[in-house]
């Protein structure tokens, strides 16, 4: 047996054990399982340092999911917008590819509750239907690889998914998203990174949601997927107690960059059943772009986004200050510090007019007169 597939059979899954490891009662989140799965792997079982604290929140189960059952299955309506099994279509250019239910961890908040935990995995018949419906969409040159969790998947059967997909002539791009470097990084094997090489251009987009979840482990698996050539990214979840903090989000964006991943989206919590109790005000995630914005490395900046219920797709979130005022003349911007700056349209085709540094331009915007002291800024408005 592979060294990784032994440490998955390691992960607590029944109430008894998670009940031996972190002293839970295991009669209260029984009922919980039966509905919604638990995994924990052994990777991260050894980071939860206290009850409650940010990882336990998110694998540990909790009464909280039962509460919440008027909200939906399928928020997003991937399952209305797919035209052939495991596969969503929902951007013109670009599709989705479900090729497992199974996940190293079983996230609390996971917006498929619905599907994750069941058994089986893309079958060649439906691998095959989802290639002859992506060669006839010539529009399609995007394809992400998500589930559960692909790298799950043993390597022939991966091997096989990226294989078949790269017969597509107009298929540029394959993603593969995935939580196994931050929970199971003994999958990220030499003989895994050497079959990813073999079908680039190939993107990853990883899963983290709190600092502590960057061991060094972690990071050394990161590290050799960027050695393979894969651009790593990062998606984190908005999470009430997990990382609703600017000053954790920036440890963990630093952390991540540390480990060459890129932050990519920050999402809004999905208003999926058995998750609400992990929700924020959306104010929240404006409040932590506004808290980075300026005070780090423009690297380590996310999207903050909401995948739109009733299958929208996903809207960017900014926050509201930093366009003040926009016409024919100029914009009126404010930076972190909170000063205000007039940046000129172009005039009539004609070169562009920058008021000179430490100059005093005549220029007047939405009634505010430059100050001649902040090299073209503006008086606060």
């Amino acid at each position: 047996m592979e060294e990784w597939r032994r440490i998955l059979a390691e992960s607590v899954v029944r109430p008894k054990d998670l009940a031996a490891h972190l002293g839970v009662n295991p009669r209260e989140i029984e009922a919980v399982v039966g509905d919604y799965p638990m995994r924990i792997t052994p990777t991260v079982l050894a980071t939860i340092k206290e009850k409650d604290d940010a990882i336990w929140k998110q694998v540990v189960p909790d009464r909280a999911e039962m509460e919440d059952m008027d909200a939906e299955d399928d928020p997003l309506e991937e399952d209305l917008m797919s035209p052939v099994p495991h596969l969503v279509h929902r951007y013109p250019d670009r599709v989705l590819l479900m090729v497992t239910n199974q996940c190293p961890i079983y996230c609390r908040f996971c917006t498929r509750k619905r599907l994750v935990g069941k058994p089986g995995f893309l079958k060649k018949g439906e691998l095959d239907q989802a290639i002859a419906y992506l060669k006839e969409h010539t529009e399609v040159r995007d394809v992400t690889l998500s589930g559960g969790d692909p790298l799950l998947l043993p390597d022939h059967l991966l091997e096989r998914i990226l294989k078949a997909l790269r017969t597509i002539p107009h298929l540029e791009l394959i993603r593969i998203g995935s939580r196994v470097p931050g929970s199971l990084p003994e999958r990220i094997t030499p003989k895994l990174c050497e079959i990813v090489k073999k079908y680039h251009p190939i993107y990853m987009n990883l899963h983290f949601n709190h600092p502590d979840e960057l061991t060094p482990e972690v990071k050394a698996a990161c590290g050799r997927l960027a050695d393979a050539g894969v651009p790593l990214g990062a998606q984190t979840v908005l999470l009430k107690g997990v990382n609703d903090d600017p000053e954790v989000m920036k440890r963990l964006v630093h952390q991540l960059l540390l480990a060459r991943v890129k932050p990519y989206y920050l999402y809004q919590a999905d208003l999926t059943k058995g998750t609400n109790h992990f929700r924020t005000t959306v104010e929240t995630g404006m409040n932590i772009i506004r808290a980075l914005q300026g005070h780090t490395s423009g690297m380590a900046v996310p999207h903050f986004v909401i995948d739109a219920p009733g299958g929208g797709g996903k809207i960017p979130i900014l926050p509201p200050d930093y366009l003040l005022h926009l016409d024919e003349d100029g914009a009126v911007l404010k930076n972190y510090e909170n000063k205000t700056f007039h940046y000129p349209q172009p005039q009539n085709g004609t070169s562009r007019e920058l008021p000179m540094v430490g100059a005093s331009p005549s220029l007047s915007v939405c009634g505010v007169r430059p100050d001649p002291r902040r090299n073209g800024g503006l008086d606060d408005l």
